[in-house]
């Protein structure tokens, strides 16, 4: 028998196992009689919370192939004691599925409760549960409750917080707000988004994976794409609409940001990250990104993507409002969508179409769209529809989404590191952050159809994805047949593995497929590896820079060189 207590944390929003707020654990095991495991969860977790003076609370649990998450509510001012009490409990499992004494558990219970009776806030939850009542949003994190989204924000100490019936409900308001997620296209679109908000007037503001950013005005650099970043977005005084970017990690180890959004919009769901937090299939990866439908109600949008089998699947029992895009105007779901008078975005005679109440508006050509590199990148076309179907669900005008679709990608600060042309010496290089067999899938995809006498790509891979990953994501970039393969060191995304072992692992996969040893070179790490891609060049080739890492500095180095087409 083997048993791996691996995480502890809280639940602070609605999240894959129910909606409550709480502790839940990730446990490793084989060799064990589940249905006791379970069973003993159950109970223990009954004793507990009675003991603690939590008896309305209760626990949940979801098993997976290598292991279970197991759960229980809990206050919501009581979190950290949360997560001890459901330590408590499961070494009470524990001990009773490998028979050995149980721990102290009323007395370790009763110190809970005497912490727990010591430290509530009685007034937090009050002022929770009025502005619910009130239709305002109330967001919270260790030191600080606001009340109020955008200008209307007002922020209090926790230790400091008003009177409940001083607070003045009138005086919050919200305003509109959307989640963005899926494998890849999270941060292309966000930043679309911003773009076609600008060009309404609207000072829009986005978090992401590279920094958090109100307008023009970067708030600060870093992964913002969990509800830390959404709090400070949401609480700018500036914010007058919000993209919010939530990744798979974020969802799973907090929950929602928000519990409330306007719309959502999912780009696709794909094979990335699997393995981590019980997450082993595609399946239960989509399960994850279409967490962010709970914060969407009946009245508002879902976008999603037609032509992305695994979202179709999880969408099938889901009743929502629903605007499905496609690049193909003939797409099943599509037409459905129109003879239902249901909302659509779709591809047709090369221009984005919109469709709502059996009214079909012909928006811009999509070679007009910069980000889609003259209608050679799929992917951005794909991104550019979700993006529509979102911008028309918070009511955006056509005239600005036209307007933002026709300017966003002209400077390479619209969207950094994400498609970024460069020319000289008659020397074209595009660097992009494709990290996965998807999101590289559909870059080489682009690389094929644009004209070049040779072709030259330089990539790497974080040591955290499978060897299968690996192999397939390698194979994928051969599909572009290029002269040279220079392999990047990702020492900052070792992961666990050896230095050199993903390397090694990326030449034997290109040998394997049939590339000479004179074909493939190594560099230290991706700003070296685009120095030997520029200087094997000659004009008239074509330069694909992969930049998991070292973005910043090849983007200096690469506009040292000549002038960002974008």
């Amino acid at each position: 028998m083997r048993l791996i207590l691996d995480e502890v944390r809280r639940l602070t929003g609605p999240n894959l196992l129910w909606d409550k707020p709480g502790a839940i654990l990730d446990i490793e095991y084989d060799r064990i009689d589940v249905s006791k495991l379970v069973g003993n969860w159950q109970h223990w977790s009954k004793m507990c919370l009675f003991e603690i003076g939590w008896s309305d609370e209760q626990c949940v649990h979801r098993l997976h192939a290598y292991g279970a998450n197991l759960a229980i509510s809990a206050p919501l001012d009581s979190l950290y004691i949360a997560c001890d009490l459901a330590e408590l409990i499961w070494s009470c499992c524990e001990a009773e599925l490998q028979n050995t004494e149980l721990p102290d558990w009323q007395a370790e219970s009763r110190k809970l409760k005497a912490l727990w009776l010591e430290q509530s806030n009685h007034r937090l939850l009050a002022i929770v549960a009025a502005a619910k009542q009130a239709d305002v949003t109330c967001l919270i994190d260790d030191d600080k409750l606001s009340l109020g989204l955008g200008a209307s924000t007002k922020i209090w100490a926790i230790a400091d917080l008003p009177m409940l019936d001083t607070i003045q409900w009138a005086d919050y308001t919200n305003i509109p707000t959307a989640f963005i997620t899926g494998t890849n296209g999270k941060s292309t679109c966000v930043r679309l988004a911003a773009a076609i908000a600008k060009a309404a007037g609207i000072e829009a503001g986005i978090t992401s994976t590279d920094f958090i950013k109100v307008g023009d005005r970067v708030i600060d650099y870093g992964d913002y794409s969990g509800p830390s970043g959404a709090r400070l977005l949401l609480r700018d005084r500036h914010t007058e609409m919000a993209f919010l970017e939530v990744a798979r990690g974020g969802l799973l180890r907090r929950g929602l940001p928000i519990n409330d959004v306007n719309a959502a919009l999912i780009t696709n769901v794909a094979s990335d990250h699997l393995g981590e937090y019980g997450i082993n299939t595609l399946v239960e990866l989509a399960e994850t990104k279409f967490m962010v439908e709970k914060a969407v109600s009946n009245s508002n949008v879902l976008v999603l993507n037609a032509d992305n089998q695994a979202s179709v699947n999880q969408a099938l029992s889901l009743d929502k409002t629903i605007c499905w895009f496609s690049v193909d105007q003939n797409n099943p779901l599509i037409q459905q969508q129109i003879e239902l008078g249901g909302r659509a975005v779709y591809v047709k005679a090369n221009k984005f179409v919109y469709h709502n109440g059996g009214v079909h508006e012909h928006l811009i050509d999509i070679t007009e769209a910069p980000c889609t590199f003259n209608g050679t990148a799929q992917h951005n076309i794909e991104n550019a529809l979700g993006v529509i179907g979102l911008c028309k669900a918070l009511g955006l005008p056509s005239e600005a989404i036209n307007l933002g679709l026709k300017s966003f990608g002209l400077k390479r600060s619209d969207n950094p590191g994400r498609g970024n042309s460069y020319q000289f010496n008659d020397i074209r290089v595009i660097v992009d952050f494709a990290h996965n067999d998807h999101g590289v899938s559909a870059v080489v995809e682009m690389a094929k159809k644009l004209p070049a006498k040779r072709k030259l790509v330089m990539f790497g891979h974080a040591g955290d994805r499978s060897d299968a990953d690996i192999i397939r994501a390698t194979q994928s970039i051969t599909k572009l047949k290029p002269e040279f393969y220079i392999i990047s060191e990702l020492e900052k995304y070792l992961r666990g593995r050896e230095s050199g072992e993903v390397t090694k692992l990326v030449a034997s996969t290109l040998k394997n497929e049939g590339v000479k040893d004179e074909q493939i070179q190594v560099s230290t790490d991706p700003l070296a590896g685009a120095k030997i891609a520029i200087e094997l060049a000659r004009p008239g080739d074509l330069v694909l820079l992969f930049t998991l890492d070292k973005r910043q500095a090849v983007d200096e180095f690469l506009s040292e060189q000549g002038s960002p087409q974008g």
